[in-house]
């Protein structure tokens, strides 16, 4: 069991769990284990969201990084899949994440990448802590002219903004956007001036909410996790498209022009149909997570693409498509990788492709969310007794009901049951036809865990 790493890096309050003197000894190990295979002096990038607590977590990872006697380049606000891209780019030995996501302002979090601009696995997480455990921190301190150096290169943004130019701005130039304006929420957060540049760079028409961050209100009422205010605005304004990000800019969710949510499933859906007809998905093949919509698979079965499935995290998608060769695959939360690109889910990214497509073929995003029928989804957290919450699959009568139903479902429905990583919880999701149907199967089975595992 890790002490400090979840399933996304490490993430806790910051300056009270997610301390500078735990930062500073994270960053001494992860310096030692992400470099000792180099022959160098390692240089590592940080790169951070808008969050209250980012200068502070911040100068903590910086001081251990140079303690080690590594070289810093402090990138500044900047979406993740921009420190993704950049790591790559110039060849940095690692770089590092500083954000919580979606969460809100009093989290903050550190996540590593490898050399390869792509976040490390479970594997090194586990190495980095062992070092942190170990004792041996002290005798890693670099002396005299062994300590690191830092460096602010925040000018690097506009490298990350080139990338979008270089794959996007010959073929959206010459695609008909006269009548096609966008409305951007950038929740406050990474994207806030990125995304400002690269639609005016690439003379895409849009309105931009939510961009004026202040430590505080990243997440707050808006961005991937709060689409009310964008579906609101959309509507009122008729704009074709609303687009939100989330707080570290690695997710998209899409608002229809009626104010129709559009996750990351459907997203999916559209992209590989696209893909699919361009000769362009590898293998032929879509990856996505046992938490995606059962309509996914359906419209895979439906249009001959070969459907594989995950573990939920976007890390272990992306392993999927390294290991088989494949170039799209993401989550219903909005994290798509689309590998020929970049090795990390990109909101920007995403959304410049869903435009493309729709500009390419003239339809608007209601039309092209034909394509798939998302199934109604309840998701139900049964408590539980922390000790008994992975013995969900060993009980007779809970194994009956959730038979029983999926019996009763033929195909067209499903159950799935998952414990939480960090909570006394049973997650019990049923996808179906019929939404009050589902929610009261959904709530039975929540109530028999609940007894059974009390």
């Amino acid at each position: 069991m890790r002490k400090y790493f979840g399933t996304d890096g490490i993430r806790r309050i910051a300056n009270t769990e997610l301390t500078p003197e735990l930062v500073y000894k994270v960053a001494k190990a992860g310096a030692c284990v992400l470099s000792k295979h180099t022959d160098h002096t390692p240089t590592i990038f940080i790169g951070r969201d808008t969050r209250i607590s980012g200068g502070l977590i911040e100068s903590a990872m910086t001081a251990g990084f140079l303690s080690y006697g590594a070289n810093v380049k402090l990138l500044g606000v900047i979406p993740t899949p921009g420190v993704a891209y950049l790591t790559k780019r110039y060849k940095a030995d690692a770089s590092v994440v500083i954000s919580a996501s979606h969460n809100t302002y009093e989290f903050n979090g550190v996540k590593f990448f490898s050399n390869l601009g792509m976040k490390i696995p479970d594997t090194l997480e586990e190495e980095i802590e062992e070092v942190m455990e170990s004792g041996k921190l002290d005798s890693m301190t670099a002396v005299n002219d062994k300590i690191g150096t830092s460096e602010i290169c925040t000018d690097l943004l506009e490298e990350y903004v080139y990338f979008f130019r270089k794959n996007f701005e010959e073929e959206i130039e010459n695609l008909d956007k006269e009548n096609f304006t966008v409305a951007i929420d950038t929740a406050n957060g990474a994207t806030s001036e990125v995304a400002e540049k690269v639609f005016t760079k690439l003379g895409i028409k849009h309105q931009i909410i939510h961009n004026e961050p202040n430590g505080i209100n990243i997440n707050q009422d808006c961005g991937s996790t709060h689409l009310q205010s964008l579906k609101d605005y959309v509507v009122k304004e008729h704009f074709n498209m609303g687009i939100a990000y989330d707080g570290d800019g690695d997710r998209c969710l899409l608002v229809d022009e009626e104010g129709k949510e559009i996750d990351g499933d459907t997203i999916l859906a559209i992209i590989s149909n696209y893909l699919k007809e361009k000769g362009k998905l590898k293998n032929n093949t879509l990856v996505a997570t046992v938490m995606s919509n059962l309509g996914l698979k359906k419209y895979t079965e439906k249009n001959d693409i070969h459907f594989e499935e995950t573990k939920v995290g976007d890390r272990y998608v992306l392993e999927k498509m390294l290991e088989k060769g494949y170039n799209l695959g993401g989550e219903q939360s909005g994290h798509i990788i689309l590998l020929d690109y970049n090795p990390t889910g990109d909101g920007i990214l995403t959304s410049l492709m869903m435009i493309k497509i729709l500009l390419e073929k003239q339809i608007s995003l209601k039309e092209a969310s034909k394509i798939i029928t998302i199934y109604p989804q309840v998701l139900i957290n049964a408590n539980v007794n922390s000790e008994k919450k992975y013995d969900f699959d060993k009980d007779e009568e809970i194994k009956e009901q959730i038979e029983k139903l999926e019996k009763e479902f033929s195909g067209n429905g499903r159950v799935l049951i998952r414990a939480s990583g960090t909570e006394p919880l049973v997650r019990v999701m049923v996808e179906g036809e019929d939404k009050e149907y589902i929610t009261k199967k959904a709530q039975e089975i929540a109530n028999l865990i609940e007894e059974k595992l009390k």
